[in-house]
């Protein structure tokens, strides 16, 4: 950006967020100027860097989110999410989006007795509350499709896709330049000021003055003033193979190539890529002090990572890595998505999405879009819009409490799991 503007709507965050917000705001209203800034380039967070799994979970677990908001919320918040994926299968299918979509199916894994015992509790609930296309498949059923000796079952849901999130990202930003959504890359916002009847941005090469302002600044929204206590940023890893031969795929059976997370805390996410590599993210996460926002790079998480492919799959012992990545993922201390309004109706957040935001972010966009043209929706009436957020403690607290709440995650895994060399130190 190098000159000063004046717009209807300024999107801060060119992640999934701000580009479907933009995309909605543009589809519902084609005349609205609508500006769309990025302090790097598009997709550079959380949106570009992603395992790529357009997904039903929303938070970390159902029983999780039932505990915290109550059943019927907890409904509420699967059927979101289902439309959701549905929304974004269907969003890549009518704009012709080039980014690898396969509609694959999901399959949750259980790799021993008690994490079989938790994902049969949370199958339960789910049948309980009159959720659909959920069901259990037995040890043998689950290696009929993968063939891990570490599977003893699986939950398995075929509304699940899997997708290249940085061609995604690319995707959606030729489809609102061409929509008149002006996009600022390499342009990050230094200061936010409120006036009368506008909001001011301050860029280091020009001021844009908007009458409405979308915060899609999930992980880094701690770097922002009003909304510094309203999540934390933790970081992702994932690591990637060549690609996989004909011989491996006989080896390790995997039948239909579904996308595969594990019942853990810290999960282990994997799928296959176009090309046949396997991507492998999760096992731990990494946390910051303060502002530091440089916490891709963990090599004792990628050389666990590489174990974990080895440990599940056998055969793939001599495979080599070729990539190694990592990015960070908003997490709000309930573990649960929220947005809504900052403070007043011109300016609109969004965080929370608890490293399963690929779906979830195309939807919160058109949720964003409803809030900043005031519109009422069944959207903008679902229970995590303008929700009350446990807020974040200062540092050094907030440093401490991450830690302690990961400390515990890891004593659980380890409990459930005690044999796996997945919870053993390097």
């Amino acid at each position: 950006m190098q000159n000063d503007l004046k717009v209807d709507v300024a999107i801060v965050g060119g992640g999934f967020t701000g580009l479907s917000t933009a995309y909605h705001l543009k589809r519902a209203e084609p005349d609205l100027n609508v500006a769309l800034l990025e302090s790097d380039v598009i997709g550079f967070g959380a949106s570009g860097r992603n395992g790529g799994f357009n997904m039903t979970l929303f938070g970390l677990t159902l029983s999780i989110t039932a505990f915290r908001f109550g059943k019927s919320r907890a409904k509420e918040a699967h059927l979101y999410m289902e439309r959701a994926v549905d929304l974004l299968r269907d969003l890549v299918d009518e704009l012709n989006i080039d980014c690898d979509y396969e509609h694959t199916g999901f399959l949750r894994v259980a790799t021993s007795e008690k994490y079989k015992k938790r994902l049969l509790h949370e199958i339960e609930l789910a049948h309980k509350l009159g959720l659909t296309e959920i069901d259990w498949l037995d040890k043998s059923q689950t290696r009929e499709q993968v063939a891990s000796p570490q599977y003893l079952g699986a939950w398995w849901e075929p509304r699940c896709g899997i997708l290249n999130p940085a061609k995604l990202s690319w995707g959606w930003r030729e489809i609102i330049e061409k929509q008149g959504v002006q996009i600022f890359e390499n342009t990050p916002v230094m200061e936010i000021q409120r006036e009368n009847r506008s909001i001011r941005l301050i860029t280091p090469k020009g001021v844009i003055t908007a009458d409405k302002v979308v915060l899609a600044t999930n992980a880094y929204s701690h770097m922002i003033s009003q909304m510094k206590r309203k999540q934390i940023p933790v970081w992702t890893h994932i690591v990637l193979t060549e690609p996989l031969t004909d011989t491996h795929f006989e080896q390790i059976g995997w039948q239909n190539r579904q996308g595969i997370e594990d019942a853990r805390n810290l999960v282990h996410y994997y799928r296959l890529t176009s090309d046949n590599r396997l991507l492998m993210g999760g096992r731990d996460v990494s946390t910051s002090y303060g502002a530091d926002m440089e916490k891709d790079l963990n090599e004792k998480t990628f050389a666990g990572l590489e174990n974990d492919v080895r440990d599940i799959f056998p055969p793939l012992k001599d495979i080599k890595f070729t990539h190694q990545w990592g990015g960070p993922v908003s997490v709000t201390l309930d573990m649960a998505p929220a947005m809504g309004y900052l403070g007043d109706e011109r300016m609109i957040y969004s965080v929370g999405c608890m490293g399963h935001g690929v779906s979830l972010t195309h939807l919160n966009g058109r949720t964003l879009a409803d809030l900043a043209l005031e519109r009422k929706s069944d959207l903008t009436d679902t229970f995590f819009v303008n929700r009350k957020i446990i807020p974040v403690p200062p540092e050094p607290i907030r440093n401490l409490v991450s830690r302690a709440v990961l400390g515990y995650m890891h004593m659980e895994d380890k409990l459930f799991d005690p044999k796996s060399d997945r919870n053993k130190k390097l």
